[in-house]
């Protein structure tokens, strides 16, 4: 989808950057990780297990085509900047260079920092790029994951002219990120193997349910098996209270938690039982009702980061109201919670870059408290106070304030 010649994606990004305070004409991204640290913090990330790998796959191509390869930290900083000596002299002048960061938020639109914004693959190609001095360059990125989680570790990218940008280099750099998770995921059952589990390996299940109305599960046995089942909106449900409550619930506390009028017990158990036929026998256990294997979910990470104060990785990782349709009471509570609380962290910030995340999506599009707060935050000469304006105005109009 374009519009008016610019890909949807790429204005998104313009917006995010513009919200942030990204002066189009800064020449350089800046540092954020000086060499006295960058080393350290090199050496004690996961991707330094990889990083051989990838400048052998990824970094012997780039230098031969006069490009550069570069891997980020989950922040945007770059801890790996290979290619020839003369490209790297080039790219030293825009500050693409080992210890910058190029969040978008910081550098303005570009590939590595699209990619950490979205998680997911993008290209950025020559004019799209937010900041002037950045516009002869092109580049592709892809996120990379921890295995044990699916956790964001950071980015793979490949810079160059204009002609970087192609259906090949793409496949390419996709390819080399799935290897070097492929890698880590070999290490990390190295490291299960069974001196260190006596009584077998550790079975996770991962959950993502927010911004969907039913639930994917992904079971991996510990022993590099994974497979994913798409749940029912009522397994979806009872998953999901399980999930949140890891002592277990009874039969009762969970029917109350389910359904909005009294049901029989035996329609709670003949559900109970169709969910663990689906998930197998040892990950459902009853009295009480629990999940026995080691659980993630999208909606915990958004509550970890916030417990930590990192409002702007818990707002990413964010994708929508939690199982969206659900009517069960349990989950409209836990739905409600999740996005009150999201919301308010945002709010607490002041700052407009996430205000306009907030704002720019479908559940805060009509959040008339999160525009003002926007436009208050934003400075005087901000390109960005006409259109929340007019998004106020428009709020005005359709609430029919006076």
């Amino acid at each position: 989808m374009e519009v008016d010649g610019v890909r949807s994606e790429v204005a998104d990004s313009w917006l995010r950057s513009a919200a942030a305070g990204v002066d189009t004409d800064r020449v350089e991204a800046p540092i954020t990780l000086p060499q006295d640290a960058l080393r350290d913090h090199r050496q004690a990330h996961p991707l330094a297990q990889v990083f051989p790998l990838l400048d052998d796959v990824l970094g012997r191509a780039a230098r031969e085509c006069d490009a550069i390869m570069a891997v980020s930290d989950a922040a945007g900083q770059l801890l790996w900047v290979c290619g020839t000596p003369s490209v790297l002299r080039k790219a030293e002048s825009i500050g693409f260079v080992e210890g910058s960061n190029w969040d978008e938020r910081l550098a303005g639109t570009n590939a590595p920092g699209m990619a950490l914004a979205l998680d997911q693959s993008v290209s950025i190609i020559g004019a799209e790029h937010f900041r002037a001095s950045v516009r002869g360059w092109s580049c592709a990125a892809t996120p990379i994951h921890d295995p044990s989680d699916a956790s964001l570790l950071g980015v793979l990218d490949i810079t160059g002219g204009d002609d970087i940008v192609v259906p090949q280099t793409n496949a390419m750099v996709r390819a080399a990120a799935r290897m070097a998770e492929a890698e880590l995921a070999r290490e990390l059952l190295q490291r299960r193997d069974e001196p260190a589990h006596p009584h077998g390996p550790t079975v996770r299940l991962s959950l993502q349910a927010l911004g969907r109305a039913e639930a994917l599960v992904t079971i991996d046995d510990g022993r590099a098996r994974r497979h994913t089942l798409r749940l029912s909106p009522r397994h979806s449900e009872i998953v999901l209270l399980l999930a949140s409550t890891p002592r277990g619930l009874s039969g009762d506390e969970l029917a109350v938690l389910l359904y909005e009028d009294d049901v029989s017990a035996s329609t709670l158990r003949a559900e109970l039982n169709r969910l663990r036929s689906l998930l197998g026998e040892e990950l459902l256990a009853s009295r009480p009702y629990r999940l026995t294997a080691e659980v993630t979910g999208d909606w915990l990470a958004v509550e970890a980061h916030l417990a930590a104060g990192a409002v702007d990785s818990a707002l990413r990782s964010y994708r929508g109201p939690l199982l969206h349709t659900a009517t069960a009471p349990g989950v409209v509570r836990l739905r409600s919670s999740v996005e009150g609380q999201l919301r308010r962290a945002v709010l607490t910030t002041g700052e407009p870059d996430l205000m306009s995340t907030w704002t720019r999506s479908a559940w805060g599009a009509d959040d008339y408290e999160m525009w003002s707060a926007q436009q208050a935050a934003l400075a005087p000469t901000s390109p960005l106070r006409p259109l929340v304006a007019g998004q106020l105005a428009r709020l005005d109009r359709e609430l029919g304030a006076p």
